[in-house]
């Protein structure tokens, strides 16, 4: 009869458990639905050791660790607070503004396609604003002619507006 030989991996430690049988972890940056900077979470092992650790996303939560960020929380708060407060200065900014797509139409105003959140990104490049597809808020595509108030998330704390004309092509025989 043979038998096992257990082998112990080098380098390979076990993550402390929660109290909810999940791995606790401390937060290096935040990961949205899951926790802010320096907040302590509880995820399940997959997780934890193939997407937030390797990423740099989060730590062994750890008495050394945990000294760490709370020494450094206020500076956090502060940075995270001047970041929103650009963040909304930027969102003001974008909202005085409007931006007019063309698209074909029918004569009733309905469009042959749809405006959606990429051609909304175009237009506003060319106004000098940069945002992500992502951070366009539509409830559907646009897809008659008319002015719609498109919202934009710029963080979890931080939403604006924008004004949308979208106009019949010009066509270059009249």
């Amino acid at each position: 009869m043979q038998t096992k030989i257990k082998r112990k991996r080098k380098g390979f430690k076990r993550l402390p458990k929660g109290p909810g049988g999940g791995v606790q972890l401390l937060l290096i940056q935040s990961v949205s639905n899951l926790g802010k900077q320096g907040e302590v979470v509880e995820v399940k092992s997959g997780y934890a050791l193939n997407y937030l650790v390797p990423q740099g996303l989060a730590t062994v939560a750890t008495d050394h660790h945990q000294r760490m960020v709370e020494k450094h929380k206020a500076k956090l708060q502060k940075i995270e607070f001047t970041r929103q407060a650009e963040l909304r200065t930027y969102a003001a900014e974008i909202g005085k503004q409007s931006v007019t797509i063309e698209a074909n139409a029918t004569e009733d105003g309905h469009l042959y396609g749809s405006v959606g959140a990429p051609e909304i990104i175009e237009a506003l490049k060319k106004n000098g604003i940069s945002l992500q597809v992502d951070q366009i808020r539509l409830e559907g595509a646009l897809k008659e002619l008319g002015l719609y108030t498109v919202k934009i998330r710029l963080s979890e704390a931080v939403d604006g507006e924008i004004k949308v004309w979208v106009v019949p092509t010009v066509s270059a025989e009249e």
